[in-house]
């Protein structure tokens, strides 16, 4: 068949040109060398393709056949050709990403942003799915890239790191005071305030009783302890209180940044109460932002509304580890856009 691709070419220039030395001159070889390779592929094929005379050659029932189907396939070379080199100089070609909502607004944008201000003519096309379902868009070559976090594949599938980011808990102040002041009212009074209070009134000639008949009659009036008067008094929740009595909302359980804060749950001996499972990062922040609960969100995708006092963040007595964010990609089958745009984000050596 390789030799035959050759045997074809020529037959292609002899019946264009009609001429077996015209088809040499095309061709850059001699005219022996265009009528043996003619004389060659008519015995492989089984057929007479020219009928020769002193004015040249014209084709024969079968040659004509063949040199329509020849027509098109050449046809379909140069056409091929042409297409390649306007993609290398116009700088065409496609990019089929997966990521996550979250990654892709808060992560991917900037970067899409700035590549295709310097490669307006690529075709990126975004599925946007949860890291598990990514991955399996990648193994199923639906995808050529995947930003995810960083999770065990294996080969011959390769992560390279782009960023860190940290998960976090945020609230507003005044979820967080009417959390205090609930969880303060259930607590009894202690044995020693009622231990105090039982001598006073048990003991008529006390220095104590004397300080109580000094208060002037204030009936119908209430009195609030200072516990009770303020959210915001000096008594405040631990972080564990927080995380176990707020109404927590987290991912849902499907999602790896969810398994990665059940770890961390696990780690720290942590028990959520009250949990409210939601499947989208900004939802989890705009709850969190008009007092519904304690978000479990990444710090760097709600920096905005730490720094305008929306919400603010539940100091841990346990640091959540980082994670790393990155590009999954199978190093084999990249296509020289892809690698393009992984080297344009300083992810790729290829």
């Amino acid at each position: 068949m390789e030799q035959n691709l050759n045997y074809y070419k020529i037959f292609y220039e002899t019946a264009k040109n009609g001429s077996i030395s015209k088809a040499a001159e095309s061709l850059y070889i001699s005219q022996p060398a265009v009528s043996k390779s003619v004389t060659k592929l008519e015995q492989s094929l089984g057929h007479t393709l020219f009928i020769r005379s002193k004015k040249g050659v014209r084709l024969t029932e079968e040659g004509q056949t063949l040199f329509e189907y020849l027509k098109k396939a050449f046809d379909s070379i140069d056409t091929a050709e042409k297409t390649l080199k306007r993609i290398g100089a116009f700088g065409m070609g496609q990019i089929r990403i997966g990521v996550s909502t979250s990654l892709c607004k808060y992560i991917l944008l900037s970067y899409l942003q700035d590549f295709i201000k310097d490669n307006p003519h690529v075709k990126i096309s975004i599925d946007c799915h949860p890291t598990f379902e990514t991955i399996q868009l990648l193994k199923a070559d639906k995808i050529d890239i995947g930003l995810i976090c960083d999770t065990p594949v294996g080969k011959p599938y390769h992560f390279t790191p782009l960023r860190s980011i940290h998960d976090t808990f945020v609230t507003t102040q005044t979820y967080l005071d009417n959390l205090t002041l609930r969880e303060q009212d259930s607590i009894p009074e202690s044995k020693e305030n009622m231990t105090e209070l039982k001598d006073i009134l048990t003991h008529p000639n006390s220095p104590e009783e004397e300080e109580l008949n000094a208060i002037p009659n204030m009936t119908g009036l209430l009195l609030f302890s200072e516990r009770n008067a303020s959210p915001s008094s000096s008594v405040s929740l631990s972080t564990k209180e927080i995380l176990e009595k707020s109404n927590l909302m987290l991912l849902d359980q499907g999602n790896i940044s969810r398994q990665f804060i059940d770890h961390y749950f696990d780690t720290c001996q942590l028990h959520p109460g009250q949990v409210l499972e939601i499947n989208n990062m900004d939802l989890l922040i705009d709850f969190a932002a008009i007092g519904m609960g304690v978000a479990c969100v990444v710090r760097e995708f709600v920096s905005s509304y730490i720094e305008s006092g929306q919400v603010i963040e539940i100091p841990l007595d346990h640091a959540i580890p980082e994670r790393t964010v990155g590009f999954l990609y199978n190093e084999r089958s990249l296509s020289t856009t892809s690698k393009k745009f992984l080297n344009f984000c300083g992810c790729c050596n290829t």
